[in-house]
């Protein structure tokens, strides 16, 4: 996809942070953005914010986590402008505590919304682009699901080291059908993804994947998740020193886990 100019373009979990980033900077690049999220009303403002912009811009209230809410997005967008050409699947929670007080309802639910969400939508949406012979998935993983740097996120962890195998997966079928797939690792980005985590056994100390890793601005990161559309790239980090670290890992992976025990002493 050498451009986003007039694609129909969805952003799960568009209210608020790197969803928002996204839809913003999809809509500035001339995209019809429909802005998707179960905060209908934070999706209604930005929205406004894309038409304030100058761009295109449908706000829609959605459930990722029910198994009907992709087909009837899918139906909704075909009856509104006859096609889709980029889904976003970026909506998320997170959870804390340690292994022993998390309990199996919250697991389920961590995975359901973040891992069956992209589920749901590849199922809804791939038949669509598969028939059209273009689209692009862009889904939102994390450096949680890359490396682990912390033992209190394991639901959020195991759930986007699951999407990052997903995309990879669907990379190497749809690509050479004509589909792109960009998967995102997001590292520390200014967002309100903790701000109702919930919160089980006693509190833990706040781990980030390292001190050289900066908080990123979710705006930036939307212009780049637009670069990496229209240059067809698969995966995309918000930090490339991510990569050292994942190199070191591979070398040699028992060393890498007695560096992290060490770490959190």
């Amino acid at each position: 996809m050498n451009s986003v100019q007039g694609k129909v373009a969805v952003v799960t979990g568009a209210a608020s942070g790197i969803g928002r980033g996204c839809a913003r900077a999809l809509g500035a690049r001339g995209a019809i953005v429909v802005v998707a999220d179960i905060d209908v009303a934070g999706s209604h403002v930005v929205a406004q914010e894309i038409q304030a912009a100058g761009g295109s811009a449908l706000a829609v209230r959605i459930d990722v986590g029910e198994d009907s809410s992709f087909e009837e997005l899918k139906t909704q967008l075909l009856a509104e402008f006859g096609r889709a050409d980029i889904v976003m699947n970026n909506a998320g929670v997170i959870t804390r505590g340690l292994p022993e007080h998390i309990p199996l309802e919250e697991w389920h639910r961590v995975i359901n919304v973040n891992l069956f969400s992209v589920v749901r939508s590849h199922a809804a949406f791939l038949p669509l682009f598969l028939k059209q012979g273009s689209g692009h998935f862009v889904n939102t993983a994390s450096f949680a699901g890359l490396m682990s740097y912390s033992y209190d996120r394991m639901p959020y962890s195991a759930s986007k080291a699951a999407i990052i195998q997903i995309s990879e997966g669907l990379a190497l079928y749809a690509k050479p059908q004509g589909i792109g797939v960009t998967v995102l690792c997001p590292g520390p980005v200014a967002t309100n993804i903790g701000k109702n985590m919930p919160s089980f056994g006693p509190d833990t100390p706040t781990r980030g994947p390292g001190p050289q890793f900066q908080m990123r601005d979710a705006q930036e990161v939307g212009n780049e998740v637009v670069d990496a559309i229209e240059a067809g790239q698969f995966w995309l980090p918000t930090d490339y020193q991510i990569r050292e670290i994942l190199v070191s890992r591979a070398a040699d992976w028992d060393a890498y886990v007695d560096r992290q025990i060490e770490s959190m002493k």
